[in-house]
């Protein structure tokens, strides 16, 4: 119960009473706020005319900041990109499954990573990037190029981080292009590395395929290296044995020995009819009759060598050009053997050949090829630094810097002597002072040492000098006349 401006008593409810205490707590907040805005007003206000005071100072520190920044990024290296694109390549029925599988079969390294393409919807692009980012692609370039003289690193693991550093490949999600970026301070080989990226991917594409056009063509080339052998070795043995026998055709040389044998009967028979009628005109010791005599005795012998014995252990004769008509069948079964062999090895060779060709065709259509839609040139503009923008930034954390000290500078002197916070930094660098100072002491006497030792070695080596001056003197003075 309360009491109004007249005097009147009011009564009031709890949650008047509530209310009331609540407005009151909330003008008294009021109040605080604003004095707490007054008070962080009034401090911006001292550290800006601190900051003001101190103008020469931040534009010493300011002009410094942007020569030193200036001169460094003068005395970084320059640096030029080449790009090389890369149109997405066809997808296949065989050929990107292929593909994927055998990434997968090969196992270890980031090769071995793209099992899970295989049975993925990840296309060919994505392949073709783990390809380039592969350690098999890196190992080739910093083999080629040298690049652990560039980087200067001693081992192939750092080396391999730098190159990555330096390298982009990018996949454009929509359009499929693979943009491969290359990093490097000599103009002509950032575009040969970005050259050599696209040769080696061709390279490691067509080597790590195993399409079924890939498979054929192994097999047939295998089979020719056979096919190739005997057929060899069966035109050796028919070109040997019809040297050996004089067996150039044996169906034409058969019919022509038989003709040859038949005009000499016929001549044989002739002679022989003359020679009876002559012997009934004339004696055994007249010349005619002699003379036909003779003619049969060499038409006979000639039919004997055409003939041939009827024995199996003939012998042919040395002097004889072509072998008898007897031995004509038994040659004629070997030529015919070694002429089908080398016939059949011969018709073999050709065919394969025609499916290995065809094969190679068919395995380069399966092949996902890369196809380079802007070659990498050398470039003549340097990507950078951006020696502007380097100078710009150290220059501003210099000013930040300067503006932190200055600020920092006056918090401590404000701060109080006894502060706990402020005695314990100066206790650490009291510590730090006295450490410092002690090593001093260790190395100026580690240099005093070195010294007294460099010296005693010129005191010891200056008589030796000397001597052998000496020496030399004496013995340019002996064998001068």
């Amino acid at each position: 119960m309360t009491t109004n401006v007249n005097g009147n008593e009011v009564v009031r409810t709890p949650d008047e009473t509530a209310q009331k205490q609540i407005a009151q707590k909330n003008g008294a907040v009021r109040k605080v706020s604003a004095s707490e805005r007054e008070r962080v007003r009034q401090e911006r206000i001292a550290r800006a005319r601190l900051l003001w005071e101190s103008r020469r100072t931040l534009a010493k520190a300011l002009v410094c900041s942007a020569v030193l920044c200036a001169g460094a990024t003068l005395l970084l290296p320059k640096s030029y990109e080449a790009t090389a694109k890369l149109m997405p390549p066809e997808s296949s029925s065989g050929s990107g499954a292929a593909l994927m599988a055998a990434l997968a079969s090969r196992g270890g390294g980031m090769l071995g990573g793209l099992a899970g393409d295989v049975l993925g919807a990840r296309g060919n692009g994505a392949v073709l990037v783990e390809i380039l980012e592969s350690r098999t692609v890196a190992d080739r370039l910093i083999d080629e190029f040298d690049l652990s003289k560039d980087y200067r690193t001693t081992k192939i693991e750092y080396t391999r981080k730098m190159l990555e550093l330096h390298t982009k490949i990018i996949e454009d999600r929509k359009s499929g292009v693979i943009t491969i970026t290359v990093t490097n301070g000599n103009p002509h080989k950032v575009a040969a590395m970005a050259e050599a990226y696209v040769e080696e991917l061709d390279r490691l594409v067509a080597q790590v395929s195993t399409s079924s056009a890939r498979r054929e063509r192994i097999f047939l080339e295998e089979r020719l290296k056979t096919v190739k052998s005997d057929l060899d070795d069966a035109a050796n043995k028919f070109s040997e044995f019809a040297s050996k026998n004089t067996a150039i055709d044996i169906p034409a040389q058969g019919k022509a020995m038989v003709e040859a044998a038949a005009v000499l009967q016929g001549q044989l028979i002739a002679a022989e009819a003359e020679a009876s009628g002559l012997e009934k005109i004339y004696t055994v010791n007249n010349v005619r009759v002699k003379a036909l005599q003779a003619r049969i005795g060499e038409l006979r012998e000639q039919l004997q060598k055409l003939g041939g014995s009827s024995s199996p252990t003939e012998v042919r004769d040395d002097n004889s050009l072509y072998p008898s008509i007897r031995k004509l069948p038994l040659l004629g079964v070997t030529y015919a053997d070694l002429y089908r062999r080398t016939k059949i090895e011969e018709t073999v060779y050709e065919l394969l050949t025609q499916q290995y060709e065809l094969a190679k065709v068919q395995e380069a259509k399966e092949i996902p090829s890369v196809k380079v839609l802007d070659s990498a040139v050398v470039p003549t503009v340097k990507s950078g630094p951006h020696r502007v923008l380097l100078t710009l930034g150290g220059t501003f954390l210099a000013l930040c810097g300067s503006v932190a000290w200055i600020l920092g500078r006056k918090k401590w002197k404000d701060t109080d002597p006894s502060d706990p916070g402020r005695v314990l930094v100066e206790e650490m660098g009291v510590a730090v002072a006295t450490s410092t100072r002690r090593f001093a002491a260790i190395v100026s006497a580690a240099r005093g040492g070195l010294a007294r030792v460099w010296a005693r070695r010129t005191r010891r080596a200056r008589p030796e000098a000397a001597e052998t001056k000496r020496g030399d003197a004496a013995g340019v003075a002996q064998t001068s006349p």
